[in-house]
């Protein structure tokens, strides 16, 4: 194995030559790096990969992730992720959760807290999703009023005004202790 220290987005080889392996991505023509490391490259099993002593702040695929929705779309939430496996991060790194798939018309609002699991690394973007019962919307607030809530069947209810808002909740919803 040879080593080469690499940057966050630097060009660490050819799609023609490796596959990416741990802390890279494929951009679709190149291998980059996630993080700053060594970059490694296995010429037997034709993987490269960038090593780091330090822990590294992007998700692996299977990763849960606590964050704040950012924003939302029509058919998908952006997410700034604040916790991983219930270790706090300081890295600003968001991903993106597709809704579209889910009949509800409010999956999450914007400053919702969530929790996602990561499914897959894209082009640089971090993809991830909620389709379990124990992910979902953690702690929200009132649209109408921004009013303590609280759930009542598979929606919120507000306990100052009484306004309902649909959300994808998690079996969690409510609970102080979500980080584990």
């Amino acid at each position: 194995m040879s080593q080469e220290f690499k940057l966050p987005g630097e060009k660490i080889a050819f799609l023609e030559e490796y596959l990416p392996g741990e802390n890279t991505f494929d951009d679709g023509e190149s291998i980059r790096s996630t993080m700053i490391g060594k970059a490694e490259f296995d010429k037997e099993e034709r993987i490269a990969l960038v090593k780091n002593e330090k822990s590294n702040s992007i998700p692996k695929i299977g990763d849960e992730i606590v964050g704040i929705v950012e924003a939302a779309l029509g058919s998908m939430i952006a997410v700034s992720m604040q916790y991983i496996n219930g270790i706090k991060v300081n890295s600003n790194v968001e991903c993106i959760c597709a809704t579209r798939h889910m009949r509800k018309k409010n999956v999450a609002l914007v400053k919702d807290i969530v929790k996602l699991k990561i499914i897959n690394h894209i082009n640089g973007t971090i993809h991830a999703s909620m389709d379990e019962s124990h992910l979902g919307v953690l702690f929200t607030k009132c649209r109408k009023c921004f009013g303590e809530v609280f759930k009542d069947r598979d929606s919120v209810k507000c306990k100052e005004c009484g306004w309902f808002d649909d959300r994808k909740l998690s079996s969690d919803f409510g609970k102080s202790d979500f980080l584990k």
